[in-house]
């Protein structure tokens, strides 16, 4: 006696579309490739049948893991979400998981031990990196799955990138504290050796240059809110003080803001502060933020797709740039003339 309850197979759904099995298969994993007749009486008997493909079987048979690895420098800053949201999203219509790996919770003397052993064909079929410091060397043997470079890169690693345009970015802020009058604009940046330090120092430089002053002075950082904070006190002692500050992130914009007004210093009153990313209590903190503004989710679909594309023709050194813009907010304000 037949069980009412039986899981359909795909026999099941052959023998209702009247095709082969096989045919079923193709229609499933590669429909471009049979008629448009065909597909349709397949499609009509899956939704009949109540047929699911076993993606744990499929992936076995094709020798692929099914997930693809997201390497992050800092599941705790919110910047984050956006990108692993999108990138998610993507993977998860074609049937992929994704796994995530925050960089910074390694033990420094076993990172690259760590790391080595999830970057290997049989943990996971490909690998988005957003972590820029990491060194190439873990992604440049034969059993490394494809990777793809998103928001951050790494110098030297050759590969597909997904870009903000950080450097226009950086540029329009600079631009943006020129025209309300500023001139002694302090650059709050990331570690010197992070690639998103490097490009968006280029674009404060660029501004600057434009309008004939030398490049900003810069106090470091570590794109934290903790950073930002104890850039205060570095700003405070500065023999002139700066009449705005530029900052690489919106967290160290949001800590810095918190220390200034723990000193009596008003923003934008007396400091204008622009940040960098968009994140989304950037709008709501007690002094809303200037900031520039990238599409994270939209990075992270377009990494996913990269990588999509990158496991079926590898495009080594395909970069693409997204645009960015500047959000105007109430943490700028013209220089006083007092």
């Amino acid at each position: 006696m037949k069980d009412p309850v039986a899981t359909p197979r795909i026999h099941d759904v052959a023998r209702l579309a009247g095709v082969s099995p096989a045919t079923v298969s193709r229609v499933l994993s590669n429909p471009s490739i049979v008629s448009e007749r065909t597909r349709a009486a397949v499609e009509k008997a899956v939704e009949e049948t109540g047929y699911t493909i076993n993606l744990t079987a499929r992936n076995l048979r094709q020798q692929q893991v099914g997930a693809v690895l997201a390497l992050v420098p800092n599941l705790a800053n919110p910047f984050f979400s956006e990108i692993l949201a999108g990138i998610s999203e993507t993977l998860r219509a074609e049937g992929l998981s994704l796994l995530v790996l925050d960089t910074r919770q390694t033990d420094p003397g076993a990172a690259g031990r760590g790391l080595q052993a999830y970057l290997n064909r049989s943990r996971a079929d490909g690998v988005i990196v957003l972590d820029g410091s990491l060194d190439r060397s873990l992604f440049e043997h034969a059993a490394c799955p494809p990777v793809v470079q998103a928001c951050e890169w790494i110098d030297g690693l050759h590969g597909p990138k997904v870009l903000a345009d950080n450097q226009t970015g950086a540029r329009l802020a600079g631009e943006h504290l020129l025209a309300l009058g500023h001139r002694r604009i302090l650059h709050l940046t990331g570690p010197a050796s992070n690639s998103l330090s490097v490009s968006r120092a280029a674009g404060v430089a660029e501004a600057l240059e434009a309008a004939g002053l030398p490049p900003a002075p810069c106090i470091e950082g570590a794109f934290s809110l903790g950073s930002g904070h104890a850039a205060s006190a570095g700003v405070l002692s500065l023999p002139e003080r700066p009449t705005a500050v530029f900052c690489d992130n919106d967290e160290m914009a949001i800590g810095l803001m918190a220390g200034l007004r723990a000193a009596k210093i008003r923003t934008p009153e007396d400091i204008s502060i622009v940040g960098f990313d968009n994140i989304e209590m950037s709008a709501y903190v007690s002094v809303p933020l200037t900031t520039v503004r990238q599409k994270r989710a939209h990075l992270g679909r377009r990494a996913a797709e990269m990588l999509l594309a990158h496991r079926e023709t590898p495009s080594p050194d395909t970069e693409i740039i997204l645009p960015v813009e500047l959000v105007i907010r109430d943490s700028t304000a013209a220089l006083r003339k007092d």
